[in-house]
């Protein structure tokens, strides 16, 4: 009884705070995985209830996913279904609310060609490029939420030898970090927002002209763009919707200047990029781009990572997150990025997001880039934060302040 109410609050959280669905609004729920029908019935029917005008669910299954990898043509990989791209981008245009389900096996695609895989991912990136400008521009509101499945369980939980317990353990994981134990979690996510936009008040007031890193293996200097902007925990749509784009999220974010990261960074924790893991890497930057990369494990599919176009050998993001959040104190590491990143200070290969810039939600892709934006059809975030991670905000004329000691916040 106490697991049901649970997947009832999680369910409500998730269409009440994270997508934020309004009344006469419709709902597209991405990558809803077969395993999960019950969850996502269960999603579907909040949304009704709040007065979703229609609910739409693309479903995911893992296993065709596998066989299409190992089995399809180069040919087939080459072309992305056209029909659900324009789709997607329709959806958005008519201002359809968007939740995605993350329930991924870390270790999906470790067996599959790495350039088969690189193939498939700028493939499908290309022809979302579109859709995606909806979501990274902040015009939808849209959410990302998670759920366990046998894969990802027994990789989290190795040790433990029934697979029934690993999953129940990760959904209580789940709800623990997501507030979902809380009586009212609505209300705590509403506490957990307003000490956020402190954290943002102040970075924002700062107007840092550059951060600098330094860690084990990591020695780091990052300019930031000039009138960037501080954000996190909500965004606001184009129709002034406010939404929270991650459930779980402990993040405060901004842009760096493109050609403005020098020095070397070392990852802190495994990154599941499209079923493989890659592990123990480090990237070198010389005016903004990857000069240098090395890994201990997955160094090709972090080559192809990198090698997705010219954007892609640079940075999109930065994101400070101190050590001490729920979910770096589970001492749990995840194998995925939307909980593992709200665990540690994180940087994202690819990708800015336009509504980190003074005005770039109105700015073409060129005026952004002129700025200092970085355009790719990736954005990838990697963590690179720990408990001996220090981090100093660089002023505009020069001063150097403490921002983060031993993984936490200074301020």
């Amino acid at each position: 009884m106490n697991f049901d109410r649970n997947l009832e609050k999680y369910a409500d959280l998730s269409i009440k705070v994270g997508a934020n669905l309004q009344p006469g609004q419709s709902l597209v729920i991405l990558g809803a995985p077969i395993h999960a029908a019950d969850f996502v019935h269960r999603l579907v029917d909040k949304a009704y209830d709040m007065g979703a005008k229609h609910v739409h669910v693309d479903w995911n299954d893992e296993a065709l996913t596998l066989i299409k990898m190992n089995k399809a043509s180069e040919e087939a990989l080459k072309e992305y279904p056209i029909w659900r791209a324009n789709m997607l981008e329709d959806l958005a245009k008519e201002g359809a609310a968007f939740l995605s389900i993350s329930s991924s096996n870390p270790d999906l695609l470790k067996e599959v060609d790495p350039e088969r895989v690189s193939l498939a991912n700028k493939t499908g990136a290309a022809a979302l490029a579109p859709f995606r400008s909806y979501i990274q521009g902040g015009k939808v509101n849209w959410t990302i939420i998670a759920i366990p499945n046998e894969e990802w369980a027994a990789k989290i939980y190795p040790n433990v030898a029934d697979a029934k317990e690993r999953i129940n353990r990760l959904w209580e994981t789940i709800f623990q970090v997501c507030r979902i134990t809380e009586d009212n979690p609505v209300e705590a996510w509403k506490q957990h927002i307003l000490k956020l936009q402190e954290r943002l008040q102040y970075l924002n007031t700062k107007k840092y002209k550059s951060l600098h890193y330094t860690a084990p293996g990591t020695d780091l200097t990052l300019d930031l763009v000039e009138g960037h902007i501080w954000t996190g925990g909500t965004l606001s749509s184009e129709k002034g919707i406010t939404f929270v784009p991650n459930i779980p999220t402990e993040e405060v974010f901004t842009m760096p200047h493109k050609d403005g990261v020098n020095g070397t960074v070392r990852s802190t924790k495994p990154l599941n990029y499209s079923g493989n893991l890659i592990e123990n890497f480090s990237l070198t930057f010389k005016d903004g781009k990857i000069v240098h990369f090395e890994a201990e494990k997955g160094e090709e599919t972090l080559k192809k990572l990198i090698e997705t176009d010219e954007g892609s050998h640079r940075l999109g993001e930065v994101a400070l997150v101190p050590h001490h959040s729920p979910i770096s104190l589970s001492n749990l590491i995840f194998f995925n990025t939307l909980f593992d990143e709200n665990a540690s200070c994180h940087l994202a290969i690819g990708s800015a997001y336009p509504f980190t810039i003074v005005g770039g939600t109105t700015m073409s892709k060129e005026q952004l880039q002129e700025h200092g934006a970085n355009s790719s059809l990736t954005h990838v975030d990697f963590m690179m934060g720990s408990d001996e991670l220090t981090i100093d905000g660089i002023s505009q004329n020069g001063d150097v302040e403490p921002l983060m000691r031993k993984g936490n916040w200074a301020i």
